[in-house]
């Protein structure tokens, strides 16, 4: 996702969040735009029907995000690109924050259900199927866009709000690393669905949607793993997140930003040891907020160490 961030460009910033657009959504917009040519009288009904799309998108991960900051989690960024949206969000290291920060996305789509029903039926009712068909076309198709968007966010498919949910749904059981395992190899079995569907229906954005799920799920595989691994890993005593409270994991788990060299930040004082590069904040592997070395220190070993 880091790739988004780079080649997109500010928008707007909406209570304290930026929103970003990506350059390449141009470029699928023109070709979508041109390949639906023939559904209105004119092309601008196509715009404006696309256009619609990526307000849903909006206002779902904007969903996301005021989800995330209502638990105390972190929440600044939405880049929208041709894939929909990414609300980059993170929620406090909870299955309650986590499920409430995902299920907010699809909630918002069910809200707008009875308000795009009723603007169909309101046109419908006022005769524009024969007076005024693009206008009448437009808002049944928006209608059916923002179905199929909260119909296909909730497949159990990880990284989708769906499989996010159902991780959040398995941490409460098994635990945090082993929720996100268990997503992630869900996934991999939707991507072999979205395979098949992709070659039936001879569509090649089923197969990008289906290339970028195998992506996420193995991503989320190796995080996985990693969160396995700290888990079992001793913790530093006398250290403390100042956001999540946890102590943070004895070990080289930390990775210096000019040599890649592995170290443990506490046992050198946020020092690389390999080129000496001094770190004025330390990042929490638990919750991912960053903090002075010096905020990590709990009291009582502060004192102690003075003493």
């Amino acid at each position: 996702m880091g790739s988004l961030r780079q080649g997109s460009f500010r928008l707007a910033n909406i209570a304290g969040i930026d929103l970003f657009l990506h350059w390449s959504w141009f470029l699928v917009a023109a070709w979508e735009i041109e390949a639906r040519a023939g559904t209105y009288s004119s092309i601008s009904w196509n715009v404006l029907e696309y256009l619609a799309l990526f307000l849903i998108v909006t206002l779902h991960e904007f969903g996301h995000a005021l989800a995330c900051r209502q638990v105390g989690g972190l929440a600044n960024r939405i880049v929208l690109w041709p894939l929909g949206g990414v609300a980059y969000v993170q929620p406090p290291p909870r299955p309650g924050a986590t499920l409430w920060s995902i299920a907010a996305g699809p909630l918002v789509n069910v809200a707008l259900f009875p308000v795009l029903a009723a603007a169909w039926f309101a046109a419908r009712s006022a005769g524009l199927a024969a007076t005024e068909h693009d206008a009448y076309a437009l808002v049944r198709t928006v209608f059916f866009i923002n179905v199929v968007l909260l119909v296909f966010n909730l497949l159990p498919i990880y990284p989708l709000d769906g499989g996010q949910i159902l991780r959040s749904l398995l941490w409460f059981v098994v635990g945090r690393a082993r929720s996100l395992m268990a997503a992630a190899t869900v996934g991999f079995a939707g991507v072999a669905g979205l395979v098949v569907l992709a070659f039936a229906l001879h569509s090649v954005w089923i197969g990008i949607i289906a290339a970028f799920v195998l992506l996420s799920c193995w991503g989320g595989l190796k995080q996985a793993r990693v969160l396995a691994s700290l888990a079992r890993a001793p913790r530093r005593e006398g250290f403390a997140c100042p956001a999540c409270k946890n102590s943070p994991p004895a070990g080289e788990h930390w990775i210096c930003g000019r040599c890649r060299t592995h170290f443990d930040t506490f046992a050198t004082h946020a020092t690389c040891p390999q080129c000496s590069a001094q770190y004025s904040v330390t990042r929490c592997l638990d919750c991912g907020q960053a903090h002075s070395f010096n905020a990590w220190v709990v009291p009582a070993a502060a004192a102690a160490a003075k003493w």
